[in-house]
């Protein structure tokens, strides 16, 4: 199996080595109820990828994925729904079968530093397992039996110059983000020998099914493109002293913005617009503005950050009109929803609420969360921690991502943010030659 990128007049070979199935290194076999709010989530694949530059530590690159495989192993045995099976629609539990997970190791004759500075964010597609990355209807691997699919996927990309990319695609329905960028630290810290470990919180749901839709439904990828945006912190001061004075002047101050409040503000402002002159100007698009708020650390009772699943809350408001993209409707209503996350007792009132809802009123959200954009912040998430004893990624980043969604991520040194956006082809055009945009870059 073979994949050919061609870059700057010469051919870059990336090749399918092998595939392996790694199980947990101890029987973990018993069934993990999924929560409300991974039933809720949409079936996709969050796809997370590290990069690492060459080291002396191995004599070969076989060594070190032996060791990777090994460190995997142990760590699925405090991971264990990970390497169970879930089925393809309206899953309720993962059968924590222990039939493991696909380990896929692939090669590239590139460097490292080479395949970084020429490649566009499409490019990343290659190096994740199976193709696994956000919506996947079908799985490609030989080892799921029909209708089920596989919790998580790891491939381990080599390069010419020694340097390795560990990416792994975790379902959506046992995990958020947070969730994903712990098991990868957990498993790097295995790797590394490094202690302390700090093991997952797994919660014991109980069963429940409402049959409720997928509050968060599944994108399409098709015709759009994903495009990375680097946005150093003194320009983010700049944008912040800016929305600051603005808010000011419209007489409803906001003081002391954030860089991912005021960065959400501006992406989003400058995507509308887009989307606006695709329609010739004529009509103002009218859509949405949704912000995903972690929720371990906001509730009164907060919640391990390692807690596994999906923990996290949908803060909707629409922009229906040009008064309403202005920064003191977008940020204030943004704290307004966050504040009022921030009264609730814990995740067992979240989940009362939620199932008291008729479905009429769940349809509704639903519809109002596909109608917008969504804004996601990975900041000051473990990101740049992940050192599988090789020292510390020189990039993290995720897999081309889906229409209109955008992740925010703090760059290696936390010197600014990146912004991955996909949007359609013909809006992502404008978007990238916003003047109001490039003045932050």
């Amino acid at each position: 199996m073979m994949n050919k990128l061609l870059r700057f007049g010469r051919r870059h070979l990336h090749t399918i080595v092998s595939r392996d199935i790694i199980k947990p290194s101890s029987p973990t076999a018993k069934t993990y109820n999924l929560s409300l709010f991974d039933q809720m989530s949409s079936h996709l694949y969050i796809p997370i990828v590290a990069f690492y530059p060459g080291s002396s530590i191995y004599k070969s690159s076989r060594d070190k994925t032996l060791e990777l495989k090994n460190s995997l192993s142990e760590t699925l045995n405090k991971y264990y729904p990970f390497a169970g099976r879930l089925k393809q629609h309206d899953p309720t539990y993962v059968d924590c079968n222990d039939k493991g997970v696909e380990f896929v190791e692939a090669s590239n004759d590139s460097p490292l530093s080479d395949f970084l500075r020429r490649s566009e964010h499409e490019d990343l597609d290659q190096l994740f397992p199976n193709d696994l990355m956000w919506f996947h209807p079908n799985l490609k691997g030989e080892n799921d039996e029909k209708g089920v699919a596989c919790a998580s996927s790891v491939q381990v990309n080599h390069f010419a110059c020694g340097g390795v990319a560990v990416a792994i695609s975790l379902s959506h329905k046992i995990g958020d983000g947070r969730t994903a960028l712990n098991f990868m630290n957990h498993w790097a810290t295995v790797n590394a020998k490094a202690a302390p470990l700090i093991n997952p919180h797994v919660l014991h749901h109980e069963t429940v099914n409402t049959n409720f839709p997928e509050l968060t439904r599944c994108r399409s990828r098709v015709g759009c493109v994903t495009r990375s945006f680097l946005f150093p912190n003194k320009k983010l001061n700049d944008l912040k002293a800016k929305v600051t004075a603005l808010t000011v002047e419209s007489g409803q101050p906001i003081m002391n913005p954030t860089r991912v409040e005021v960065l959400s503000w501006l992406l989003h402002k400058c995507a509308v617009t887009a989307a606006t002159n695709r329609n010739s100007g004529s009509t103002f698009k009218a859509t949405g503005m949704l912000f995903t708020a972690d929720m371990r650390n906001i509730l009164v009772e907060e919640l391990p950050r390692t807690t596994l699943g999906n923990f996290y809350q949908a803060i909707v408001f629409p922009t229906s009109n040009q008064t309403e993209l202005e920064p003191h409707m977008t940020i204030s209503e943004f704290r307004k929803q966050k504040k009022q996350l921030q009264s609730i007792d814990n995740m067992e009132t979240v989940t009362n609420i939620i199932a008291d809802m008729s479905f009429e009123t769940v349809v509704e959200i639903s519809n109002r969360i596909d109608e917008s954009y969504v804004y996601s912040s990975l900041c000051r998430f473990p990101t740049y921690g992940i050192d599988f004893g090789w020292g510390k990624p020189v990039k993290v980043t995720l897999g081309g991502t889906i229409k209109n969604l955008t992740v925010l991520m703090d760059t290696p040194n936390n010197d600014g943010i990146e912004a991955i956006v996909c949007l359609e082809k013909d809006d992502m055009k404008t978007f990238q030659n916003d003047p109001e945009l490039l003045a932050y870059r």
